[in-house]
């Protein structure tokens, strides 16, 4: 295979365009939009260690419109171990939490011990280990018999390429995915959007567009911006505030 067809069949997406449809998407479910944003880097980090990632959304996305968070509980506690029941709930969604619990149990005892029962897809929950280094944690997942967690606190070394290596590779270099799937998830987050008529036009952005052509906002005397294309046709003059005397 050439590399123009490999080129055809997959693209490299960065991390700000994959942590937008994610958060498009998202958006589109019940998800508090406190704790969808919370999600944003754990799909791209299931793509980036070869898991579910953004197939895994696709395939998943109409039976997260049923989600709902709040059925993760603490199932049992003793010392720095904890057991926690996932609720019926997708994997994604007990990873913030699950970060958390294991900053808590290592700043009370040192160390986390954390089990994870009844949840869905739970390879996912390996994403956890590693966003707990934004934490200052070193985590660790097993999941021969159970999800299993342990953690400890993490020497810091000022350095991203140390402290966070993933992140870091991903922000070099993204990462490789389908084209084909890339698209569809594209155009699926557009769902989210308000759908483009003159209207929306107006109103984008940091000003709004009356119908005269008048601007409402910014005026700053150096916008060069054309904003013919946001007037309907027959208005009127079109004159904005920052070009008149």
């Amino acid at each position: 295979m050439t590399a123009a067809m490999q080129s055809a069949q997959s693209l490299r997406v960065m991390p700000r365009e994959m942590r937008m449809m994610t958060e498009r998407i998202f958006s589109l479910t019940p998800l508090p939009k406190g704790f969808f944003l919370a999600l944003q880097d754990v799909v791209m980090y299931s793509q980036k260690l070869g898991l579910g990632g953004f197939a895994l959304l696709e395939k998943r996305f109409d039976s997260f419109k049923a989600a709902d968070p709040a059925r993760l509980r603490i199932a049992g506690e003793a010392g720095a171990k904890l057991s926690l029941d996932g609720g019926g709930q997708h994997a994604w969604f007990v990873v913030p939490s699950l970060v958390d619990f294991m900053g808590e149990a290592v700043g009370r005892h040192g160390r986390a011990e954390i089990t994870v029962a009844n949840v869905i897809d739970e390879p996912e929950l390996a994403v956890a280990a590693s966003l707990a280094a934004r934490c200052g944690l070193a985590a660790s997942f097993s999941g021969h018999t159970e999800p299993r967690f342990t953690a400890s606190a993490a020497p810091l070394a000022d350095r991203l390429d140390r402290d966070e290596p993933l992140l870091r590779d991903l922000l070099q270099n993204g990462v490789t995915i389908d084209a084909a799937l890339w698209w569809r998830i594209y155009h699926l987050a557009q769902r989210a959007l308000t759908p483009d008529s003159v209207v929306s036009r107006r109103h984008a952005g940091p000003l709004i567009v009356n119908d005269d052509g008048t601007v409402i906002g910014r005026k700053d005397n150096d916008d060069e911006t054309d904003i013919g294309f946001l007037i309907s046709p027959g208005t009127g003059e079109r004159q904005t505030e920052s070009t008149r005397s």
